[in-house]
């Protein structure tokens, strides 16, 4: 069992996946293979995107023994699931023979490129490869693998966001503060999450372009199952609109923060009544005590308008501790910052940031925290991550290649046939070729990472090596790059044209 609820391996897919046994032609092999099929919210400006994720679903629900009691509960609910309650069908056959034959485990081999990857629209990330009786079984671990969409997602939102953030910091911050950037987007997001494990999974993502997060569940796994437990994520004390109301008033509530966390780096939230007055008249009188400490500052409005807090907090900040001018020309506030993560988007982000450079002030003296924006709003369609069926080798030997062309969905076309993934010489970029083609000297990036059975854990890298990936290959990569080669466009164009001209002969509506 999958032991989540316990639930039966066979029932993590969609409903009509259970089906498909009876409905696909017997073959010999069978190949499906994923994409995204464009950027992030089709930005066309920068198509890049990181792949990341499929680890988690490969050894939580993937290379796991499926045993004959989970194939006993599948059927006891299948038993009513049909239309009108009546009898659903499933490959009950399929499943007791590689129970007995394959000591359980699903009998499909898995390549993938590495986590971390960074890609683009049409790179074939993982592909799926079935033989023999279980061909008709290709697709039938789509709905966990798809899964990845989501991880993928915040990873490249995260890392967009970093982007941003840099593009300040190259403007505004001298070299000696650039190691501010590593927690300048803080993880808010846990408690915006449907569940625990979506928590972990997209707040993990987020720690491959920070190192900032109050979403402990993500630290945690990435630290001791991801990274032999060496650390990755940091945060500080801080107060919460509760503890502030808790007292009498805002400057005892102050003055207590200062007292137990003073000495060092902590936050503090300013508008549990009234954000401007809390600046000008509270923040005056606690300065000397936090100056007396000797800690650092970080202020945080959580309503309003969201530029004009941020510019407020500094402003405020800069008359009762002071700054300084880098060597960039920017004020930089002494002991102290502004965190805006009050409904934080892209967007307001972008906004946020040229306000706070018109007004002088350095990057790094303003931080961000994004909660739902980051884990919660983002889904498949953002980055339109699909799985196909490539390729088909039929029981009578004959190989027949596929690809999706609708007629009116230009936007879904998928590419034909079995695939190898290379660096090209250039910049390093995945490219896609047909594995037929050739390559002396050249590494396949698709690697096996499951085959009808768990492989060597080593081919999973270790969180440490997954980041610095991240980093080197999104700052190495052009925005924009042809992921698909045009040996593999034109067989693509090939195979259509023999689509179109059954299409158009009726051959392919069988008719």
């Amino acid at each position: 069992m999958s032991g989540f609820f316990g639930l039966p391996l066979p029932l993590l897919t969609d409903s009509y996946k259970a089906s498909h046994f009876a409905l696909y032609p017997a073959a010999q092999v069978a190949t499906a293979y994923c994409e995204f099929r464009h950027g992030f919210d089709k930005d066309a400006e920068d198509e890049r995107m990181i792949f990341c994720g499929l680890r988690y679903i490969i050894e939580q629900y993937v290379a796991r023994q499926w045993t004959t009691e989970d194939v006993d509960m599948a059927e006891a609910f299948f038993r009513t699931h049909n239309a009108g309650f009546t009898e659903y069908p499933f490959p009950k056959h399929l499943f007791l023979k590689f129970i007995a034959e394959n000591s359980g485990y699903f009998p499909v081999c898995i390549e993938a490129l590495s986590e971390g990857s960074v890609v683009y629209p049409h790179t074939p990330v993982f592909q799926i490869t079935a033989k023999d009786e279980y061909s008709s079984l290709i697709t039938y671990l789509e709905t966990v693998l798809l899964m990845s969409w989501y991880p993928s997602t915040v990873a490249t939102l995260s890392r967009r966001s970093r982007t941003v953030i840099e593009n300040y910091y190259r403007q505004s911050v001298d070299e000696d503060g650039w190691w501010t950037l590593e927690t300048r987007m803080h993880d808010f997001g846990f408690r915006g999450c449907t569940c625990v494990e979506q928590s972990m999974i997209g707040g993990a993502a987020h720690l491959l372009s920070f190192e900032g997060t109050d979403t402990l569940s993500a630290a945690f796994y990435a630290q001791y199952r991801l990274n032999n437990g060496r650390p990755v994520a940091t945060s500080i004390p801080a107060t919460e609109h509760s503890v502030m109301t808790a007292y009498s008033s805002e400057r005892q509530a102050m003055l207590s923060t200062i007292e137990a966390y003073g000495g060092g780096v902590f936050a503090c939230v300013m508008d549990s009544y009234d954000y401007s007055r809390a600046l000008s008249e509270v923040l005056p009188i606690v300065a000397s005590k936090k100056l007396e400490k000797g800690g650092y500052l970080v202020i945080r409005p959580d309503s309003g308008d969201q530029v004009e807090a941020v510019l407020m907090g500094l402003r405020a900040a800069d008359k009762v501790f002071g700054s300084v001018v880098n060597s960039k020309g920017y004020k930089v506030i002494r002991g102290a910052s502004v965190i805006q993560g009050d409904g934080v988007t892209s967007a307001s982000l972008r906004r946020i940031l040229a306000a706070v450079h018109d007004a002088g002030f350095s990057a790094q003296s303003v931080g961000f925290g994004m909660g739902g924006g980051l884990l919660q709003k983002v889904n498949r369609d953002t980055m339109s991550m699909a799985v196909k069926l490539s390729s088909i080798t039929y029981a009578n030997g004959e190989t027949r290649d596929i690809m999706k062309f609708p007629k009116e969905g230009s936007e879904k076309v998928s590419l034909p046939g079995r695939f190898a993934v290379y660096a090209d010489p250039k910049h390093g970029v995945p490219v896609a070729f047909r594995s037929v083609e050739a390559h002396p000297g050249s590494e396949n990036l698709l690697r096996v990472v499951y085959d009808s059975g768990p492989v060597d854990p080593g081919v999973w890298d270790d969180f440490a090596t997954v980041k610095q990936r991240v980093n080197d290959q999104w700052s190495r990569f052009p925005v924009r790059a042809q992921a698909v080669s045009e040996s593999l466009l034109a067989y693509q164009k090939q195979v259509h044209a023999k689509q179109e001209q059954s299409v158009s002969e009726g051959t392919a509506f069988g008719v």
